[in-house]
């Protein structure tokens, strides 16, 4: 099993651009099987879990090519269709929680759409419960079985109905979506997560030659098109990466510039890592992080605790919450960071707290941080990744540190940040990949 060493204390310095958004590339890859004609995808990333749904397609039988670094050429003109209910895809789909986008999908265009249980992180329960009601409001069928725990839909031709989302999914409105665009007459939305992500797919997919209203809202109107050609579409930076690296220069002490940071799809990103007194200069699409000996948590108005926490869109990402507790640790003044979304994703803070790290975990949910304010550094110890974001957030804990740090089962790493040692390593960190 691969891990990294880091040794840690070294101050970061340089320029760093952010790969593909990931969450974006999921769906848009999904989108390719929407029409025969060819897709190009630019700033693609090269990380395990694009890697992996962009096998699983090509084994459905979709035509890759990789045309440059990032650039893919997709054709899924003569798909097998059956390929979906062999053990082989069973197999793949089941690791990757990307797959259930191919439900969508596959449903438009062919009438069935067949899944395992997916895989992904381990952060707590995520139901799909709102993928298969939004189907089934579109006119199709659904089975589970539970002995194979696996999906089935169905549906000789999808027809537009008002859908309501009891839960503002990403990947559910995504499926959704999807699913809409060759159906028969007119889908409405309600309650439609809106994520930067979101927004990308229902351009690209407008660029294919769909025809959806309200774009950037929760209210999504989908008039159903016999069809769908080809386009050319460009993947927006990854947030995530813009996060983790406003938080990494923080904590290290670090002047770091990130450049075609994609500003303008950022939303209350920068305002948050500001609260955490966080120096963030903005350049044309670049973001100046520079060097801070101290940063002092804000509070609210009557001086109560400051409270950081997860929501839909337009609110902060959950998946940049690790981050931002990890940021808190060094900083002068305490915070309160609430998960609301998933219940297990805090659970990476005793390996924090073993570190030196003075938090509190109140409940699954919630997490006090007592900002050390310099005042000693982290200690290195031995750990392991529980999950993408967990991951990088003890890598950053580790490069702050004093001493060598180990951290175990990065694969979970490489799932969601494209070459990240060799990044760092650029900028005068010090991390060892050892296979």
């Amino acid at each position: 099993m691969s891990y990294f060493e880091i040794e840690g204390g070294h101050t970061l310095r340089g320029n760093v651009e952010p790969q593909g958004a990931k969450n974006e590339a999921l769906q848009v890859l999904c989108a390719v099987l929407l029409t025969d004609e060819e897709v190009i995808i630019e700033n693609i990333p090269e990380i395990l879990d694009v890697q992996k749904l962009i096998e699983i397609i090509a084994d459905m039988g979709v035509v890759v090519k990789k045309l440059h670094e990032g650039v893919y050429s997709f054709c899924s003109k003569d798909l097998n269709v059956e390929y979906i209910y062999s053990d082989a895809f069973l197999d793949k789909a089941s690791r990757l929680r990307g797959s259930v986008m191919l439900l969508g999908p596959m449903l438009a265009r062919y009438g069935k759409g067949f899944i395992p249980k997916p895989g992904g992180d381990k952060i707590g329960r995520r139901r799909l419960d709102t993928h298969f009601l939004g189907f089934r409001q579109l006119g199709a069928e659904f089975q589970y079985d539970d002995v194979r725990q696996t999906y089935t839909v169905t549906a000789r031709r999808l027809k537009g109905a008002f859908v309501y989302m009891e839960e503002i999914s990403v990947t559910g409105t995504a499926n959704i979506i999807m699913a809409s665009v060759l159906a028969e007459g007119t889908t409405t939305i309600y309650n439609a997560a809106c994520e930067p992500y979101v927004q990308q797919l229902c351009r690209m997919l407008q660029a294919m030659g769909a025809r959806i209203e309200g774009i950037g809202s929760n209210l999504l109107t989908i008039h159903g098109v016999e069809r769908l050609g080809g386009c050319r579409h460009r993947l927006l930076p990854d947030m995530i990466e813009v996060g983790s690296f406003i938080g990494m220069a923080a904590l290290t002490q670090s002047e770091i510039t990130i450049t075609n940071a994609g500003v303008d799809h950022l939303g209350i990103i920068p305002r948050t890592f500001e609260k955490l007194g966080i120096i963030i200069v903005r350049n044309g699409d670049n973001l100046i992080i520079p060097s801070q000996k101290n940063y002092t948590i804000d509070t609210f108005i009557d001086g109560s605790i400051l409270t950081i926490y997860d929501a839909p869109w337009p609110g902060f990402t959950p998946d940049l919450i690790s981050i931002v507790l990890v940021t808190a640790i060094q900083a002068k003044g305490s915070v309160l960071v609430h998960q609301k979304m998933f219940e297990s994703r805090l659970f990476f803070v005793d390996k924090l707290i073993d570190m030196g790290a003075q938090i509190i975990l109140c409940d699954p949910h919630r997490a006090t941080v007592i900002g050390l304010d310099r005042r000693y550094p982290l200690r290195g110890i031995t750990m392991s990744s529980p999950d993408i974001r967990a991951g990088v957030a003890l890598l950053m804990a580790a490069l702050s540190a004093e001493g060598r740090s180990i951290i175990h089962n990065i694969d979970q790493i490489d799932r969601g940040y494209e070459r990240i040692d060799e990044r760092l390593n650029a900028l005068g960190a010090r991390i060892k990949r050892h296979n």
